[in-house]
């Protein structure tokens, strides 16, 4: 069976694209250099070499010059979810979304994976970087609740694809936030890759049994 090709970006497309990805990885390693906070999109349109202008055509605000990969992230997260087996639950989809490794986790080089840990470094030490990244999750969240009440069929004002998604997104920023903290304080691989994925096993086995024999108060 003939298969049809796919379609190739063109030339303006691709210059768009390199334009965009230099401007992110100029502003990264500036932030990197000095901190998110100590940087403006001045300095980040000079050293790219392009107008303040330009910079802002690219990305709505400075902290999108970190975070504009995440548009990817939310999409897979979604199809993830979308695209399970039949019989398959939202968590166990999430589970094998969430367990896979990605990013400087799944980087076998060690100067890249240096600079992935570098950028933990810079996101923990700016408040603004921090309370952009809790926007990011809320507005994951949002999505995973509206997918799963789609699926589910609930009606107007049913709370529980909101509480669903509120506990499969609080496992991942728990593990973020988890992450980030284990990076500052020095661990690397493979340890780091391991304590991740210990940490992901228990909530997800916890979502997985219920809260109602979780954190009961025993007697003194």
């Amino acid at each position: 069976m003939a298969t049809t090709p796919t379609a190739q970006p063109g030339l303006r497309e691709r210059k768009k694209q390199r334009t965009r990805e230099l401007i992110a990885e100029t502003a990264r390693r500036l932030f990197v250099e000095r901190g998110f906070d100590r940087v403006t999109v001045a300095e980040i349109a000079r050293a790219a070499d392009v107008a303040e202008k330009t910079v802002f055509n690219y990305f709505a605000t400075k902290e999108d010059l970190v975070y504009w990969r995440l548009e990817a992230f939310e999409g897979e997260l979604l199809e993830a979810i979308r695209g399970r087996r039949p019989g398959e639950s939202a968590l166990a989809a999430f589970a094998r979304f969430v367990l896979a490794e990605r990013g400087w986790l799944a980087e076998k080089d060690p100067e890249i994976r240096k600079g992935y840990m570098a950028v933990s470094r810079m996101i923990a030490e700016s408040p603004a970087l921090l309370a952009r990244e809790q926007q990011v999750f809320e507005r994951y969240t949002a999505s995973l609740a509206a997918l799963l009440a789609e699926e589910t069929a609930a009606d107007d004002g049913d709370i529980a694809p909101w509480v669903a998604a509120n506990a499969l997104m609080g496992v991942h920023r728990a593990l973020v936030d988890y992450a980030r903290q284990r990076v500052v304080a020095g661990t690397t691989r493979p340890r780091l890759a391991r304590d991740i994925r210990a940490q992901a096993d228990q909530a997800l086995a916890a979502l997985a049994g219920g809260l109602a024999d979780y954190a009961v108060r025993r007697q003194a």
